[in-house]
């Protein structure tokens, strides 16, 4: 992988994909090595105490806005309505395009995170389940392949989860050996 200019392109990082696909992991191991402070957007989208009542639409979008206009950054969530509102302040962005299989294990091995209920739980599997076949969505394959498509930055697709461990090891080589 080619990582020339590294710490400039990765300034500003944004990571989405479907639910279970990795995003936290992968924003925590870059967060780690590039000390940018971690935006995760299940926070901005949900109230604070769990993830049942969505934010007041106006205040999470400006959160997000406020987010984006910092200088460092490593944003992540599979919200792509709130991608959209980030998208023209990233250098690098990645997206995590897993099968749902192994979005749907991981979200299981994680279990239930953020209060949520055993009915929550439920409805987050059968939700990372339909990523590829919901439409008229943000949240959705389709969406996040628009966006893909239409940002013109340093772009990645990982696909499995060793490609997004060799990305992530990869890029951590890359910085130690610039330093």
């Amino acid at each position: 992988m080619d990582f020339a200019n590294a710490s400039t392109t990765f300034e500003r990082v944004l990571i989405m994909g479907n639910g279970g696909s990795g995003k936290t992991w992968l924003a925590s191991r870059l967060g780690e090595q590039l000390r940018h402070p971690i935006t995760h957007l299940d926070d901005i989208h949900w109230e604070p105490g769990g993830y049942g009542t969505a934010r007041d639409r106006t205040l999470r979008d400006e959160m997000v806005v406020a987010a984006a206009a910092e200088d460092r950054w490593i944003m992540e969530g599979v919200y792509g309505q709130l991608v959209n509102l980030a998208l023209n302040r990233v250098t690098a962005l990645i997206w995590l395009d897993l099968p749902e299989e192994a979005c749907i294990a991981n979200v299981k091995e994680r279990g239930i995170e953020g209060g949520g209920t055993q009915t929550q739980f439920i409805g987050l599997l059968k939700w990372a389940a339909e990523y590829r076949t919901r439409t008229n969505n943000w949240n959705s394959f389709d969406a996040h392949a628009q966006l893909y498509a239409a940002f013109t930055g340093r772009k990645w697709v990982l696909s499995d989860r060793d490609a997004v461990t060799l990305f992530a090891d990869s890029l951590l080589l890359a910085m130690e050996d610039r330093r």
